[in-house]
């Protein structure tokens, strides 16, 4: 049984979340705000982590081809002064 409580509305509507390859090979995962994120080796960690993150849609996992780089410090810049600094995570 899942007794995590849903996200809430506010939330959902920040929770898409894209994932792709580094120039080092490792998948990365950032939501569309920049605010969370991580680095991954594997893509099935990087959808679990993304899944975790938005509420279980993958209808809000969009996977996008190219070279994406995770850029902590322009989400943090681009955010309110007010902001927790953003959620990160590196697989070993």
């Amino acid at each position: 049984m899942n007794t995590q409580e849903p996200p809430n509305s506010n939330s959902l509507s920040r929770s898409l979340f894209l994932i792709g390859r580094n120039s080092r090979g490792q998948w990365v995962v950032r939501n569309q705000c920049g605010t969370r994120g991580g680095l991954f080796i594997d893509r099935v960690q990087a959808l679990k982590f993304a899944m975790f993150e938005n509420g279980q849609r993958p209808q809000a996992v969009i996977m996008v081809p190219g070279v994406r780089e995770l850029d902590i410090n322009n989400a943090m810049a681009s955010s309110d002064p007010g902001a927790k600094p953003a959620r990160t995570r590196q697989a070993a």
